[in-house]
């Protein structure tokens, strides 16, 4: 019953994080690099603290407790995580939501999970949740894999019409370049939150000192993604604001009108709290896992993430076009997504 309510914890959360884009799809009159820090803020700064503050007693204590030198890997985790949240946004950009997601996150996925316990010595073909981990990432990686290659028969069978609809800016190998390199970063975000036991301690002495100091165990995380999200942030400030003095839209803050700016804050607002309950319900659903299987659970809200992102690629009618084949070619992958986090149940 625990792993299947933590599935649920973790679906809830990624349905929310495959919702993010679509607000920030409403935001008006502002380049990428204008909207992109604002939702940041919301999403890495704002919304860390203010869930932390309601669910973590000694907040303070909890955060000058941590040692150092964990508090320092998992900001740097997050930086690289920073990166690949750049790419991220881009990839959706070139790609769409559907087959951007799922590339960035597929690779995401793998690294993030399978690279902790393999560093950490662990042998993973040698215990039966070892082979329930690699067996679910296998199934992962190949619904992904389906997923990608419905997006390429989408590419070939829509005409160039029907492809600027659906993704204003579509640019295949420009957008599959910068997802591949988004999984890879984004995979850290996972280590900053964990880290790597044996190896590199960062977010997981952090939440052992919130558990310290009373946390409830579905909230221990919510420390942690004050740190992280920060390092992430930070690396986003700095390309965000180099664009904004490049292409000099510095002046998209002030260019609009009084009821734009309102309405563009707000869905930023929303896109950047939709974004942060992923995690939020993921360090729920994380802490109802049997022990053996922690690792599997970045693997699980990765692949939740790609079904609800093409489920809003299909309202959006990003898929419109596709012949049959292809649907059901998408059908096949997305099905594999939601049958690999159920391996936790075997």
């Amino acid at each position: 019953m625990e792993s299947i309510i933590s599935i649920v914890l973790m679906a809830i959360g990624s349905a929310c994080a495959a919702s993010f884009y679509v607000p920030i799809k409403k935001v008006r009159g502002w380049s990428w690099e204008s909207y992109w820090i604002v939702q940041g803020v919301f999403s890495w700064i704002v919304a860390p603290w203010i869930f932390a503050l309601f669910t973590v007693p000694n907040l303070g204590r909890v955060l000058i407790s941590s040692p150092a030198g964990a508090v320092f890997y998992t900001l740097l985790f997050g930086m690289l995580w920073g990166v690949g949240g750049l790419m991220f946004g881009l990839s959706m950009r070139y790609l769409g939501v559907a087959l951007g997601q799922s590339i960035a996150l597929g690779f995401c996925a793998a690294l993030g999970t399978l690279i902790p316990p393999i560093i950490s010595g662990n042998n993973l073909l040698g215990t039966h949740s070892g082979i329930l981990i690699i067996t679910g990432v296998s199934i992962c990686i190949t619904g992904i894999t389906i997923v990608g290659y419905a997006g390429a028969l989408r590419s070939t069978n829509m005409s160039v019409e029907d492809r600027q609809k659906a993704v204003k800016e579509f640019a295949l190998k420009k957008g599959l370049l910068i997802a591949v390199l988004s999984g890879v970063m984004s995979a850290c975000f996972n280590y900053g939150i964990n880290g790597i036991p044996g190896f590199m301690d960062a977010g997981n002495v952090i939440q052992k000192v919130a558990a310290a100091q009373g946390t409830n165990p579905l909230f221990v995380a919510n420390p942690v993604y004050i740190y992280v999200m920060f390092g992430g942030f930070l690396t986003n400030f700095v390309y965000c604001v180099y664009m904004n003095v490049k292409n000099k839209s510095y002046k998209d803050y002030l260019s609009v009108s009084t009821n734009l700016f309102i309405g563009n804050l707000f869905f930023c607002l929303l896109g950047g709290t939709l974004w942060y309950l992923q995690l939020f319900f993921f360090g729920m659903g994380q802490s109802k896992l049997p022990s053996g299987m922690m690792a599997f659970g970045w693997s699980i809200l990765m692949a939740m993430n790609i079904l609800f992102g093409n489920v809003w690629g299909i309202i959006l009618k990003e898929w419109q076009g596709s012949n049959r084949k292809t649907i059901l070619v998408l059908s096949v992958g997305l099905t594999l997504l939601i049958l690999s986090t159920f391996v936790i149940k075997l």
